[in-house]
């Protein structure tokens, strides 16, 4: 599969948080205090969950940085 870039952080607008996997409720208003606190982490460590599907995305961290894979969006870019 391809990369395709796609949004990491929990900011990705009507599509889902990439730290928890719920659905991202910040619109074009301020996000709740839960997806702040997740998109804090997102500051410094790799999404769990795909921004554009939910799908939880296999991860690997390595001393350099990490990549993430959707397995329906492929390789995200950080």
């Amino acid at each position: 599969m391809t990369g395709v870039s796609v949004s990491t952080g929990s900011t990705s607008g009507a599509g889902f948080c990439g730290h928890c996997g719920e659905p991202y409720d910040g619109g074009d208003g301020p996000p709740s205090y839960a997806h702040r606190e997740c998109s804090e982490r997102l500051a410094m460590e790799p999404p769990r969950y795909c921004a554009a599907c939910r799908r939880r995305m296999k991860v690997q961290v390595t001393p350099l940085g990490w990549s993430a894979e959707c397995s329906r969006h492929g390789v995200l870019v950080p």
